[in-house]
């Protein structure tokens, strides 16, 4: 079964070279009880962790099952150990926070070959210990702590068992009880390899081998005093692992085929159970299964290993809720902020939709005498003749609609109301996006007549009007002219100008003519047919309007273009760098809870060393371990991303109805943020998931 040629291993401490063991030659057949004795130093638990494949020699050559393996890598290591060796440590290594059956039930997370789920709790109460099942181990005596790593060591099925100490820390009744329990097992045909310096427990085995500085200095034959027969426990035990062969299709045989020596070694137990099928013949081809049988087991070893990660993240759970605050907070911060800004970007989207799109405003030119500037049309001045000029002659513009404006006393009956007064022509409701509620808008036959007709805003129907009352058809004065309301504009809200809904809107002749006593416009907007050609157009109206006022050229700018594009470009602008300023506080605050989570998962890590050791020990691969703490880190994150996003919707919730701030929570707001706390989760648990899967298993079952 083992056979050790010509084995050393050296340590390096420091600059000295230390030879644990020199020169170690020896073979284990099926069946046997070994017990490998020596001082504290003399290689004995170095000898024990290379036959259980936990160590590489540095020279000479292992054979297990007819199979070289002192060359394998830590993964097929693994699966060996999984597969055909069972450890008994003399510090139990029992998970705390975890019962009974969840501990014996640990090492087949890690096994290729199904295991029936009953095995565990069948194996507990075959040992004596079916009413502590649920009980975790602070509530076990130490010699049932013991008896659980050995039921643990069985659920594999294991070919060999490996006991470093198992006595060492229990009372002499409790030892002896243990030591019984291992004998029973090697009579039922089990390979029981035994670390120890006590010579009286030595004395169970039927072989015993003493170390000395590193080699072997006797290896002789021992007959065991007559033990008593376990009876009923020891056949449990074995119907508890028996089953598998009823249920997991069998691979078994009778202990009599493991190898000619066992049944001269062991005799038949004096029990009524017969000795189950328990050690199949293994071929040196079949220890390591191929890539297809990996990835069948991987897979089906992937729901196990998730709902063991999850509740090691419940295990601690004030651990575990401190790690989630940074992420829920940066995740909160990222909802609101994204809210907060796409709520004012919508807004700003309102605001600029009201003013209309691919706009040019012609305002009269500007001069000035000794350094001071003269008001707006003191040198040129704009004519209702011009914007008709502009429509005709410059083939981009689609829309032109002169203004002229002020602000007059509205009065109705006994209420009066001081308004914006604005005179235009009837393409400005289609070029500023106004609607209308009820009513109409006045032609251009009103204009051409200089009716006295008027459209007023919702502010000015609030003002002057009752809520029951309908103020199209009603009388209102301007400057003690009577005008009729013919129209209700739809409601366009303030922006950072002023009330767009606190305006009159009447004929510009009638403005020019009868309510203001003028013959020049204020301005004149101008829509073009498409936002490319404004710049063509801008040169265009200026050498259009040059033209007919006889401007000289000289004289600069005689009038003055504002670009509404430009304008709404700029504010757009304003708005997403703000909206990236506050994402970015976000993501920092984002990041900084990401490091938590590493600095958390570093500390469980370390907490966890020994915990680490053990996984590898019964069987876990690096990827195996490097994923449950992946997925941990990774549960960490996401619910507190999870939280942090319903948090994030209360806030910009609460902004928008006690603030008034307008926000808007989008689903794309809500997907990056799910979807950054899970790369924080990731990328920050990576490194203490790594710094697990490369523990070595001897050194962290040793860390104090």
């Amino acid at each position: 079964m083992i056979r050790l040629d010509h084995v050393c291993k050296t340590y390096r401490m420091g600059d000295t070279l230390v030879r644990a063991l020199d020169d170690v030659s020896l073979e284990i057949k099926a069946g046997e009880f070994v017990a490998i004795m020596g001082a504290s130093g003399s290689g004995k638990s170095t000898l024990m962790h290379i036959l259980g494949l936990l160590d590489r020699p540095t020279s000479g050559a292992h054979w297990l099952f007819g199979r070289d393996v002192a060359g394998l890598g830590e993964d097929e290591s693994a699966i060996l150990r999984s597969r055909t060796v069972g450890f008994v440590f003399q510090q139990f290594h029992l998970l705390a926070r975890t019962s009974a059956a969840e501990n014996v039930a640990l090492p087949a997370l890690y096994c290729f070959d199904p295991i029936p789920a009953a095995r565990p709790a069948a194996l507990l109460q075959a040992i004596g210990l079916g009413d502590r099942l649920h009980h975790n181990p602070n509530e076990l005596s130490g010699g049932q702590q013991q008896r659980v790593a050995i039921a643990r060591s069985l659920v594999n099925a294991p070919r060999i068992l490996m006991a470093d100490e198992p006595t060492g820390n229990l009372d002499s009744a409790s030892a002896l009880e243990i030591m019984g329990l291992l004998s029973e097992l090697n009579r039922r045909g089990i390979t029981v390899i035994l670390v120890t310096h006590e010579p009286d427990l030595a004395l169970y085995a039927t072989r015993i081998i003493r170390l000395r500085d590193g080699k072997i200095i006797s290896d002789e034959a021992n007959t065991p005093p007559d033990l008593p027969n376990l009876g009923k426990t020891g056949a449990d035990l074995f119907q508890a692992l028996a089953n598998r062969d009823q249920k997991a299709g069998g691979r078994g045989q009778t202990p009599e085929a493991v190898g000619p020596q066992a049944s001269a070694i062991n005799p038949p137990p004096a029990t009524s159970i017969p000795a189950p099928t328990l050690l199949p013949t293994l071929e040196a081809d079949a220890l390591l299964p191929n890539k297809a049988a990996r990835l069948r087991g991987s897979l089906r070893r992937f729901g196990p290993l998730l709902r063991q990660a999850f509740r090691s993240v419940a295990a601690a759970k004030v651990r575990s809720a401190l790690s989630m605050l940074g992420i829920l907070i940066g995740v909160a911060a990222i909802i609101a902020m994204l809210a907060l800004g796409s709520g004012a970007k919508q807004a700003m989207e309102k605001q600029i939709s009201s003013m209309g799109s691919n706009l040019l405003i012609l305002y009269p030119g500007m001069t000035q005498q000794k350094g001071v500037s003269q008001q707006l049309g003191a040198s040129t001045r704009l004519t209702l003749e011009d914007s008709i000029a502009l429509k005709d002659e410059i083939p981009t513009v689609r829309y032109t609609a002169p203004q002229l404006d002020g602000r007059f006393q509205a009065v109705y009956r006994d209420r009066n109301w001081n308004t914006y007064v604005l005179g235009t022509t009837p393409p400005q409701l289609t070029m500023r996006n106004w609607s209308l509620l009820s009513g109409r808008f006045f032609s251009e036959e009103e204009v051409r007549t200089r009716a006295r007709v008027a459209v007023i805003g919702t502010t000015v129907q609030r003002e002057l009007f009752d809520e029951t009352v309908n103020p199209v058809g009603e009388y209102i004065r301007l400057n003690r002219i009577s005008f009729q309301v013919i129209g209700l504009l739809g409601p366009k809200g303030a922006t950072g100008f002023g009330d767009q809904d606190d305006v009159v809107m009447i004929p510009v002749t009638t403005g020019l003519y009868r309510l203001m006593g003028r013959h020049f416009l204020d301005r004149i907007n101008i829509e073009v047919t498409d936002l490319a050609a404004m710049p063509l157009a801008q040169g265009r109206v200026m050498d259009v309007m040059k033209r007919r006022h006889r401007v000289p050229a000289s004289q600069e700018e005689p009038f003055t273009i504002r670009n509404l594009a430009e304008f709404q470009e700029a504010l757009m602008t304003v708005t997403r760098t703000m909206s990236i300023l506050l994402s970015s506080i976000a993501v920092i605050s984002l990041l900084v809870g990401g490091i938590g989570i590493m600095n958390i998962m570093l500390v469980s890590v370390t907490e966890r060393t020994r915990e680490i050791g053990l996984r590898k020990a019964i069987g876990a691969r690096r990827g195996e371990i490097m994923m449950q703490f992946l997925v941990e880190a990774l549960a960490i994150s996401v619910t507190g991303g999870s939280i942090g996003i319903a948090l994030g919707w209360g806030i910009s919730a609460g902004m928008s109805s006690l603030a008034g701030w307008p926000t808007a929570v989008a689903p794309t707001s809500i997907a990056l943020a799910f979807g950054f706390s899970a790369l924080v989760g990731i990328v920050f648990g990576l490194w203490p998931a790594r710094k697990a899967a490369l523990l070595n298993p001897i050194e962290a079952l040793r860390y104090e």
